[in-house]
């Protein structure tokens, strides 16, 4: 599988959206972090934010809903336009039914584990999904340094993928960089989010594509 880039908004100047969103227009997806100040103790971008980025930029719009009750939050992101849908197993009544809805509904169906929520209760759920999230800092905040400690269950997961010969991504969020980056990929992430590492360089652009190559070089894969 290519190896993907995802730039998270979060690290961006929130005056000017949609020139930011316009400024990483190369990388694969949008990474858009929702956070509702009660899963996680910070409040950012709503429905309302999700239509007009996804009216400002081609790029397709990664949705990650660090809330509670994404049962009832989930479908409305889909509707404001965003082609990937990750919610928290950790915060979901029902993620079966959640990831069959989403999936139903045309966006990628993804589920997130915070770093203390091991995968192996959920290794029978895997086939239901297009992608499993494991968090690489608590979730909450951008900026927070990498959890070298995440790098096994990143690899058990990857194990546990390929055991089932499922085509689904594997993501990596929080602390991904340039220092960073490699690892993840070596342990068999392939889908890297990343917001300060991108939003905090001079060039965005040129900064998704030095990820990238540092990725694709990790793991052998040819550029794209």
């Amino acid at each position: 599988m290519a190896l993907q880039i995802n730039p998270s908004i979060l690290s961006a100047d929130f005056s000017r959206l949609a020139d930011e969103a316009k400024a990483v227009e190369g990388a694969d997806w949008l990474h858009v972090d929702v956070m509702d100040n009660h899963f996680v103790p910070n409040l950012t971008l709503g429905v309302p934010v999700v239509e007009s980025l996804g009216k400002a930029t081609d790029t397709p719009l990664d949705c990650h809903l660090m809330i509670d009750d994404p049962d009832r939050w989930a479908p409305q992101y889909i509707e404001a336009g965003a082609g990937s849908v990750t919610f928290h197993v950790e915060a979901a009544a029902a993620p079966v039914r959640l990831a069959r809805e989403i999936r139903a509904k045309g966006a990628r169906a993804s589920m997130a584990l915070k770093p203390a929520t091991p995968i192996e209760p959920y290794e029978d759920l895997l086939p239901e999904l297009d992608m499993l999230l494991v968090m690489t800092v608590e979730p909450g905040f951008g900026g927070q340094a990498f959890l070298d400690i995440m790098l096994p269950k990143i690899r058990r997961t990857r194990q546990l993928i390929d055991k089932h010969g499922l085509q689904m991504w594997l993501q990596v969020d929080g602390g991904v960089s340039a220092a960073t980056i490699e690892r993840c990929a070596e342990a068999g992430a392939d889908v890297f989010v990343a917001g300060s590492a991108v939003y905090g360089a001079d060039d965005p652009a040129k900064a998704v594509e030095a990820l990238r190559r540092l990725a694709e070089k990790a793991t052998g894969t040819p550029g794209t």
